[in-house]
């Protein structure tokens, strides 16, 4: 009986980090990008989102109920924070990954007759690829933490075994949810490390080139 709630907890926690990593990536490497080319917002941008990740998490989710659209209690709430916290380490690496960029090679490809779009397809993203996936890595993870308290608000996932196991005083229960939610972070992270390592020698290879 354990087993089987254990495994659907996990298949929900895993559903929420999914989508809001997902979510994060869609808006995030894009914000990242326009940063980019809007140097005067970078800044406060940046200082915004650092804000962000400064609330506590069960706090945010207290200040998200009560909205309109976005709030109330549930799964819905929940995906809205846990993308406001994958958002910083998301948006940060897009535009330091893309900033870091040896200038010349952007020169060169804008002496070429490369319009702006297509330098940032065919040489900024490539080479800051490495860069920006480690930001997506770094978000999963937070991510997978971070869904935990996601429970406290009626969303599922592991953090109701926790929560439960805290009520009742019963470490068997607090166990039967944290550790999957450890092991979930840290299979996610050796699977995206990999990933990350594989595009890390491909831009080495490319800078070689």
């Amino acid at each position: 009986m354990i087993l089987s709630t254990v495994l659907r907890l996990t298949l929900q926690h895993l559903l929420l980090v999914a989508l809001s990593t997902t979510a994060s990536v869609l808006v995030g490497i894009p914000a990242g990008i326009l940063l980019t080319r809007n140097e005067r917002f970078a800044r406060p941008a940046l200082a915004f989102a650092n804000i962000l990740q400064t609330i506590p998490s069960l706090a945010l989710f207290g200040l998200l109920i009560p909205l309109p659209f976005l709030g109330g209690l549930g799964t819905r709430t929940a995906i809205v924070a846990l993308i406001l916290y994958a958002l910083l380490p998301i948006v940060r690496n897009t535009y330091t990954g893309i900033r870091s960029i040896d200038r010349a090679l952007s020169e060169t490809a804008t002496a070429l007759g490369m319009t702006d779009l297509q330098r940032l397809r065919s040489v900024e993203l490539p080479l800051a690829l490495p860069v920006i996936f480690a930001g997506i890595r770094i978000a999963t993870v937070i991510g997978v933490g971070t869904a935990t308290i996601a429970a406290a608000i009626g969303a599922g996932g592991l953090g109701e075994l926790i929560f439960r196991g805290l009520a009742m005083v019963d470490n068997r229960l607090i166990l039967a949810g944290a550790l999957p939610a450890a092991a979930l972070a840290l299979l996610l992270d050796a699977a995206l490390h990999r990933v990350e390592s594989a595009l890390t020698q491909r831009r080495h290879r490319q800078e070689v080139q």
